[in-house]
């Protein structure tokens, strides 16, 4: 099981998947007789407890998001967008399940809220994603079940309707789902992968005006900044791009944690735009760019690319400490932008690796 970030690893065999399988393409089982488990959320970059394979036959997870409306500080200088939430958080956390799982989610809207949401699931099949059967007001609450049916990582959305869509989404409602492979990750050769850690980064696109002097603007409500907000989106020039919400979210103190010999697999979302994550001093030993674990993943990446409206997961050993950069390379959305995180990796260093031959110095005459 996973705790906080930490894996252990659990064995499977392939009965489990051919369970699956079948519940995927042969009749409907009787949902009455499965097993349902309540499963909590973390907030990102943090993920909930999870097996990483499974011999157990697909089951119900019950997951609950509560929608937020509130405003969000988004950069060092204390800046703040009136943003909209799964959960209170930006982005809204990952879920995991296996594949053949089905996903029950109850999805609340508080009556302190102002605006009618949904949710639009990219894993989901049929229905707008679900966003056709979730569409409630202030004071409702909604429950969707959904079949699992394709492995990978997914985006997830609000979605209400005409320029809601966008507004919402960059206004933060959006997160992702992580349907893993009944028997685990595999290689290109379908040798097993395991993680030691997971990590969810989502990527965040704001549009914030400015005043006559330069000054971005601050808004009691999401719907107070709607026509000066959506006059910026449409000029397609991001104020912020950043991961979980705010630059700097995942940097410093909140740097992500490992260690030299860890395996971490990193999920990385972005709902609205294209982004080329890139891990400065590391490398993607084994990445699934366009996010489904039934194609084989791509081996020893620089950089690799998440289309908008997608999420990508990539494994890297890590095999020097230090702290590493995690960026958008974009540089310019990257460090003027904010679009950057850290992980503090401790461990010994390793002189083959990489090595100071010497110390800088005058130029030899």
């Amino acid at each position: 099981m996973l705790t906080g970030a930490t894996v252990l690893a659990s064995s499977s065999d392939g009965m489990a998947a051919k369970a699956a399988e079948a519940q995927v393409d042969g009749p409907a089982p009787d949902l009455a007789s499965m097993q349902r488990e309540k499963v909590a959320l973390v907030d990102p970059p943090f993920v909930h407890p999870h097996e990483q394979a499974t011999k157990a036959t697909p089951g119900i997870k019950e997951f609950r998001l509560v929608i937020e409306e509130k405003p969000l500080v988004i950069d060092q200088d204390g800046t703040t967008y009136p943003a909209m939430t799964f959960n209170g958080t930006v982005p809204g956390p990952l879920m995991v399940v296996h594949e053949g799982d089905y996903v029950e989610l109850t999805l609340v809207n508080p009556d302190t809220n102002a605006m009618q949401h949904n949710i639009d699931f990219h894993a989901a099949t049929g229905g707008l994603g679900g966003g056709a059967l979730t569409l409630i007001n202030p004071g409702e609450q909604t429950v969707l079940r959904f079949k699992a049916t394709r492995a990978g990582v997914f985006v997830y959305h609000c979605a209400p309707g005409g320029p809601m869509i966008p507004w919402h989404v960059v206004s933060g409602m959006n997160g992702a789902i992580m349907v893993l492979p009944r028997e685990g990750l595999k290689d290109e050769a379908g040798n097993s992968l395991r993680y030691d850690r997971i990590y969810y980064i989502g990527e965040q696109d704001f549009y914030l005006p400015r005043d006559s002097k330069g000054v971005f603007k601050s808004y009691a409500s999401p719907g107070d900044g709607y026509e000066e907000i959506m006059e910026v989106m449409t000029k397609l020039v991001p104020s912020h791009v950043v991961f979980n919400g705010a630059a700097g979210a995942l940097t410093g103190d909140k740097a992500m944690a490992a260690k030299v010999g860890e395996t971490v697999l990193i999920v990385h979302s972005q709902a609205n735009r294209d982004s080329r994550p890139h891990l400065i001093g590391g490398h993607g030993d084994h990445v699934w760019e366009q996010g489904k674990f039934d194609n084989p993943p791509a081996k020893n990446l620089e950089t690799w690319l998440v289309r908008g409206g997608s999420a990508a997961a990539a494994l890297y050993k890590f095999r020097q400490p230090g702290i590493y950069a995690y960026v958008n390379h974009n540089l310019i959305e990257a460090v003027i932008l904010g679009a950057t995180a850290h992980f503090m990796v401790e461990g010994d260093w390793n002189d083959d690796l990489m090595k100071q031959v010497s110390a800088p110095g005058p130029i030899p005459a």
